[in-house]
């Protein structure tokens, strides 16, 4: 097993990266839309990049299919109950524009929270197989979570909450992914061979978060920003993932 250290620093840093998006927002306000539009469908492309390049290929060597297949559609099941968890949380309106606000960036902030756990694992598993593959999804996931960060602070912000607060809050968020990363190194410990699954799993779980988040929500206002930098992150990690050494 690799250096366990280094594997919750990479992901400690992942994490850290939605408190960066949340401290831009309280520094210097909202960015623009087209920005926020090319930054969510970058990280959309780069993960896209890490499943079919890196992660799926890495499984489908390690493990037998049938074990690849289980873990890439308990991956999907795992995020779509997650989702449906956190949407059905949301049904009964606050009664002012300022609750209604800081109700909105406190369900982002869950949402995070939530998706944060099987990124760290996908962090610690990806590692086992390769150092690189690890920094890369590490990688991916901090770009992924810095305009989240911003997404979390933007309405907390205009409902006036204090700002101390929106930081320890981003703060809190960013150590679920550590913590996700903990939690695998504890599940290939403790259930022999199961890398393969492991990596599977990650790889559906980072792919429902693109096509039913990232991918819809960059497209809403800018779809040709959304576009570009969507392509640029899946060409962008393409290339790295393959010119870095296993």
């Amino acid at each position: 097993m690799h250096d366990m250290f280094e594997i919750i620093w990479i992901s400690t840093i992942a994490g850290l990266a939605t408190t960066l998006g949340s401290l831009l927002v309280l520094l210097f306000g909202k960015p623009q839309e087209r920005v926020l539009a090319s930054l969510l469908a970058g990280s959309g492309g780069v993960m896209l990049a890490v499943v079919s390049v890196d992660l799926l290929p890495s499984a489908w060597k390690i493990g037998p299919p049938l074990q690849v297949g289980v873990g890439f559609a308990l991956g999907l099941l795992f995020m779509f109950l997650a989702d449906q968890r956190l949407n059905t949380s949301s049904n009964t309106l606050p009664l002012s524009r300022r609750q209604r606000l800081k109700r909105t960036g406190l369900l982002i902030a869950a949402g995070i929270a939530l998706h944060d756990i099987p990124e760290g694992m996908a962090i610690a598993v990806s590692q086992e197989t390769a150092p690189s593959l690890g920094f890369l999804i590490a990688i991916a996931i901090a770009l992924h979570n810095l305009p989240e960060g911003m997404a979390t602070a933007a309405p907390l912000k205009m409902a006036k909450i204090r700002r101390w607060k929106i930081l320890l809050l981003n703060i809190g968020i960013a150590l679920f992914t550590p913590l996700g990363a903990l939690l695998g190194l504890f599940a290939l410990e403790s259930v022999q061979n199961s890398l393969a699954f492991f990596l599977s799993f990650a790889a559906g779980a980072m792919t429902f978060l693109v096509f039913a988040e990232l991918i819809p929500l960059s497209r809403e206002r800018h779809p040709h920003y959304a576009l570009l930098g969507g392509t640029v992150g899946f060409i962008l990690f393409t290339l790295i993932s393959l010119l870095l050494p296993a």
